[in-house]
This record gives C-alpha cells, sequence and structure tokens, in this order.
C-alpha cells in the first residue's frame, strides 16, 4: 500500500464522540418528548446561523483527524515499503498546496517579495540588500509590480462568483426538497424561504452559507498563487496553520467534556440523591479540589507527562504519537479540574427533583434507587447537563490558548491557536511589526467562540423551561388579547336554572 494508517488516541476518542452523538441522534428522533426543544433550537436564526459555521469547523477537524504515514518512493525492507516518519492526515492532502509551499522567511499576506531584506550577490561580484521574490508567492507573474493587484483582483471575483455558483446549486436543491415535502411548487417554496415563513430559518443560514462559500472560493482561487495570510519565520504558510489549530481546539472542547461528564453526572447526582455522608464525601472532595489552583495542577501533570516522554523515546515511532499523547494528557487534566461547576449545580436540582410528588410516590412503590436515579432523575437534569456542556465549549478553547502561551499546553510541534499566539509574541516586537500571525490567530479563535457561543444561548433558551423566547412571550399575549376581544354570542348562553322546592309526599 502507498500508505500506512495510524490511529492516534485523540482520532479514537474523536470518532467514539462520532458515533455516541450518531446513536444520541438517532434516540432522539424516535421519541418526540426529546425532539421538542431541539426544534425550538433549530427555529433560532442566530443558532442555526452559527451551528452553520460549527459544522465548517467540525467538517475540518474530522477530516484532520483521518491520519496516515505515506510510503517511501523505491524504499522496501523484506519486500514490504518502508513508511515515513512523517504523519500526515486526509485534510494535510486536500491542501496539500499550502502545506508544502514554503518560502524563506516572512512574506506578507498577498505579497510577491520577503518581508525583509536580504544580501544578493551581483555578477560582478558586488552586493546589494533588497526584497528578493517569492518561490511560490505571486511566482507566476512577470512583473509583480503591475501585475499583482490586477491578478488578485480578478482571482477574487472569480473566487467569489464560483462560491455564489455552489450556493445558488444549493438553493435550488433546497427548494425541491421543500417543494416536495410540502406538496408545494417551487416558487412558492423559494418565496417562503426568504421570507422566513419556513420552520427552520433557512434564510439566516443560506445567507451564513453564502459568505463561507465566497470565502471558500476566494481562498481557493487565491492559495495556489499566494500565501492568503502570509507566512512565519520559516517561511510556512500562516493560513495552514491556522486551519491545522481547528482540530486541536475541538479535540480540546470535545474530549475533556467526554471526560469530565461521568464525574459531574455520577457525584452530582449521587450527592444531591443521597445526602447525608455521602453528600458530604462528594462537597468535600470538589471543594478541595475548587481550593487547588489548577494551574499547578496542569503544570505538574504536563511536566511528569514531558518527563516521562523525555525517557521512553522507545515507546513513540513518531514525533505526532508523542505530541498526541501530551495532548491526551491535557484534555484528561483539563476534564479532572473543570467537572465541579456542573457537579454542583446538578447537586442542587438533584435535591429539589428528590422532593417532588412522583419520587416520593416511587419511593413509596418500593422502586429502586438506581431506577429512580436512571428514570427519573437523570432526564429531568439533563437540560442542565446539555446547557452546561455547550458554554462549558468555549472556555476549554480559551483554555487552550492560554496554557499553550505560557509553555504549558500542547507539544511546541502540533500546531494550535496557542502555539501560534506565542510565536507572533516576539513578531510584535520587531521591526518592521509581522502582525498577519497574531490576526489570524485571533480571527479563526474569535469566529469559533463566537459560534459556539451563540448556538449554546440558543440551546439554553430552548431547554431552559424557565426562560422564554420573545416569539413566545409575543404569542401568547397576541392569544390573550384574541380572547378578551372575542364578543360572546348571547344566543348560546345558557340561564340559571330554577330551583325546585322538594315537598315531602303527603
Amino acid at each position: 500500500m502507498p500508505f500506512s494508517f495510524i490511529i492516534l488516541w485523540t482520532d479514537a476518542l474523536v470518532f467514539v464522540l462520532v458515533v455516541i452523538i450518531a446513536i444520541l441522534v438517532w434516540y432522539i428522533r424516535r421519541h418526540e418528548h426529546l425532539l421538542a426543544p431541539w426544534r425550538r433550537v433549530g427555529k433560532s436564526a442566530s443558532g442555526m446561523s452559527a451551528f452553520t459555521v460549527l459544522l465548517f469547523f467540525i467538517i475540518i477537524g474530522l477530516l484532520d483527524s483521518i491520519h496516515f504515514r505515506p510510503a517511501l518512493e523505491n524504499r522496501y525492507n523484506n519486500g514490504e515499503p518502508v513508511y515515513s516518519a512523517e504523519v500526515l492526515s486526509l485534510f494535510d492532502v486536500m491542501v496539500n498546496p499550502l502545506r508544502t509551499n514554503v518560502e524563506k522567511t516572512y512574506s506578507a499576506p498577498l505579497a510577491a517579495y520577503l518581508y525583509t531584506k536580504e544580501t544578493v550577490d551581483l555578477p560582478d561580484g558586488s552586493q546589494i540588500r533588497q526584497f528578493s521574490r517569492l518561490k511560490f508567492g505571486g511566482a507566476h507573474l512577470q512583473h509583480p509590480e503591475t501585475q499583482r493587484i490586477d491578478d488578485i483582483t480578478s482571482r477574487t471575483k472569480a473566487g467569489i462568483g464560483s462560491g455564489l455558483v455552489v450556493w445558488v446549486l444549493l438553493v435550488t436543491l433546497l427548494a425541491l426538497f421543500l417543494a416536495r415535502r410540502h406538496q408545494e411548487s417551487f416558487k412558492k417554496s423559494l418565496s417562503n424561504i426568504w421570507r422566513g415563513t419556513t420552520e427552520i430559518p433557512w434564510n439566516a443560514v443560506l445567507m451564513t452559507l453564502a459568505i463561507i462559500l465566497s470565502l471558500l472560493g476566494i481562498i481557493v482561487m487565491l492559495s495556489p498563487h499566494y500565501h492568503v495570510l502570509g507566512t512565519d519565520k520559516v517561511g510556512q504558510d500562516v493560513l495552514y496553520q491556522a486551519l491545522k489549530s481547528i482540530r486541536t481546539a475541538l479535540v480540546i472542547g470535545a474530549i475533556t467534556t467526554l471526560i469530565m461528564l461521568p464525574f459531574a453526572l455520577l457525584l452530582g447526582i449521587m450527592a444531591g440523591y443521597f445526602r447525608g455522608w455521602v453528600d458530604d464525601i462528594i462537597q468535600y472532595v470538589y471543594t478541595t479540589l475548587n481550593s487547588i489552583p489548577s494551574v499547578l495542577l496542569i503544570v505538574a501533570t504536563v511536566l511528569m507527562m514531558q518527563v516521562y516522554i523525555e525517557t521512553n523515546p522507545e515507546l513513540f515511532e513518531t514525533t505526532a504519537e508523542r505530541a498526541d499523547l501530551r495532548l491526551l494528557f491535557l484534555c484528561i487534566i483539563l476534564g479532572i479540574t473543570s467537572w465541579t461547576g456542573l457537579c454542583r449545580l446538578l447537586r442542587g436540582e438533584t435535591l429539589k427533583l428528590r422532593e417532588m410528588e412522583y419520587i416520593q410516590a416511587a419511593h413509596a412503590f418500593g422502586v429502586s434507587h438506581w431506577r429512580i436515579i436512571s428514570r427519573h432523575i437523570l432526564p429531568n437534569v439533563m437540560h442542565i447537563v446539555l446547557i452546561a456542556t455547550v458554554m462549558d465549549f468555549s472556555g476549554l478553547v480559551l483554555a487552550e490558548a492560554v496554557l499553550s502561551y505560557v509553555g504549558v499546553g500542547v507539544d511546541p510541534s502540533m500546531i494550535s491557536f496557542g502555539t501560534m499566539i506565542n510565536a507572533a509574541r516576539l513578531e510584535m516586537a520587531r521591526e518592521p511589526m509581522v502582525w498577519w500571525a497574531l490576526l489570524a490567530a485571533f480571527c479563526f479563535m474569535f469566529t469559533l467562540v463566537l459560534s459556539a457561543n451563540l448556538f449554546a444561548d440558543a440551546v439554553q433558551h430552548a431547554f431552559d423551561p424557565r426562560i422564554q423566547t420573545l416569539s413566545e412571550k409575543t404569542s401568547i399575549l397576541r392569544r390573550n388579547i384574541h380572547r378578551k376581544k372575542t364578543p360572546v354570542n348571547p344566543a348560546i348562553t345558557t340561564t340559571p336554572s330554577k330551583k325546585i322546592k322538594n315537598t315531602p309526599p303527603a
């Protein structure tokens, strides 16, 4: 085979999480009471727009989680091909020009020359300092000074046009699907989409999709010929680094949540349901854990893991496996230190639920504790779990950036938003200032965190029974006004019956 698949620890956990989510989706679709809150999420324009952006990031993260080692050309050992020590992903193959077009050093976004001068030897033996041409950026231009702007403009227009063509095709397919589903004409279905009268706000989703496809078209048209976001100190494309950082952020948020939930669910429900000495022990545990600064625990764990990796290099065939193990242990320690807040919330909610009448009736009928917890307590606290999980995701992404910035996060060989910001820290102090690496990391991380927060807000409004959306309040108000204005028909009013006096028989 020309390649050998590699399954890293985080890859396995990511796809396990995907399987769990697929099973949950199948289960929720079969139960109407579980599907109803998600339908309310689907009616939120901001939530669905944010989910569209999140879906774009998730697709990149999943493509970047399929790893393999390519075989070396004409290298065999006992008839078996020898594989490279470099571990690539399916996403690396798709964006191969971004990965392989490496320059000497810094170059500005969409530039054709290096950002700094270098000494060049002339044919007559003299030397001169000048801005040298890039090896790949703008290499197709004969005279970049006069041709570069026109070339960038034409390629940008072509990229926007290509993206909008794909967008129009998607709009047409969506309108045809809705017309067939609701047994209506194509024109009426298209009109309903743009007026926003559909159950799902497809107009907001399509507008977000138009922006994404336009930007994607621009990148596809420009990236083979230019470095869209410039290059770093070693000449690597900054756009490639920003896209590779997405997987690290998603792994930190997803796997940490997967590790955190069992602790929070089990201990929180046990503390609130059994009370007494069980509650005292669990409260003592998470209070003690909260009193220890989480940064110290993370630093200690990462340093211990680093010592183990350095003293046992024979356990790791590639650098990617070593970096992946450090990332896994970072997720574990973040999960261990971040379950206490959700545990406290679940304890309080369980204390309230165990006093409800149906729980007391179940106790009176002799129902076991496990059945009460699994059938009555757990389903009624899942809205808290879901809201807290989605809202904590953005915090975990920011935590990775901060930890990698101070040097106790992911391995330096792994690309992440934190390592990009850490590398840009010194570049901002040089003259001339290199600003594009920090800006790229900030924009991508800001978009990911903002979309996660907007989606979390939509989930909170849909699942929290104490919160009513504005549309729900408006519909209730209109219903009450309509009832007050409805006249009473006197023809159907009933007159009070006369009392019949009972007389004793003669």
